[in-house]
C-alpha cells in the first residue's frame, strides 16, 4: 500500500478497537487491468493470500466482497471509453488485502472520487432493497463485518472502498 496505508486505513479504524498501524501480520496487494476477467484474478489472487495466512475457511465470504468491489470499480469507476485506454496503461484498479490478528481487510482502489453505490448507504440498508444500483454493496454489507469508502489523500487520485472482516482468535 506504499506509504499512504496508514492514511488509507484511518476511517476504517473508526468506532473500533485500536489497533497499531504498524502491527500488520500481512498484507498483499495486485494491480488489476481494466477488463472484467481480472475479477477471476482477484479471486485466484484472494485464495492463494488467504491460503498462505491460514484463512482457507474465510475464502468463501471474502472472495463473494472481493468479487463485488472488483466489478464496481470496473464497470463505475472506469468510464467506458477510457477503458481502452487504460487497459494500456498503468493498471487502473488495485486490491489490497491486509491482515491483523483479529481482522482482515479487503481494500479496492480506484480513480474515480465518486461515491460508490450512488444512494446506497451502509447505515440505511433497509432503504437499499429498491435501489437500481448498489445491490452489489448489499452483498457487501451482508458478509462483511462493516465497509466503507474514502476518497485518497496527497499525490494520489480516486477513491479506496474497504470491508472489514472480524477474525477468530
Amino acid at each position: 500500500m506504499g506509504t499512504n496505508g496508514s492514511t488509507m486505513l484511518e476511517p476504517l479504524r473508526q468506532g473500533l478497537p485500536p489497533v497499531d498501524p504498524t502491527a500488520v501480520s500481512g498484507s498483499a496487494s495486485c494491480a488489476l487491468p481494466a477488463r472484467f476477467e481480472a475479477v477471476r484474478g482477484a479471486r485466484t489472487f484472494t485464495r492463494s493470500t488467504l491460503s498462505q495466512w491460514g484463512l482457507d475457511d474465510r475464502f468463501d465470504d471474502v472472495s463473494l466482497v472481493v468479487s463485488e468491489l472488483v466489478t464496481n470499480a470496473l464497470r463505475h469507476a472506469l468510464p467506458e471509453d477510457s477503458r481502452r485506454a487504460a487497459a494500456e496503461a498503468e493498471p487502473p484498479v488495485r486490491l489490497h488485502l491486509m491482515r491483523w490478528s483479529t481482522r482482515l481487510v479487503c481494500a479496492v482502489r480506484d480513480p474515480s472520487e465518486d461515491r460508490p453505490g450512488g444512494a446506497f448507504s451502509p447505515e440505511r440498508t433497509d432503504e437499499n432493497v429498491d435501489l437500481e444500483s448498489g445491490r452489489g454493496l448489499f452483498l457487501v454489507d451482508s458478509y462483511s463485518d462493516s465497509w466503507g469508502w474514502h476518497p485518497l489523500a496527497g499525490r494520489l487520485t480516486g477513491k479506496v472502498v474497504w470491508a472489514l472482516f472480524l477474525l477468530q482468535d
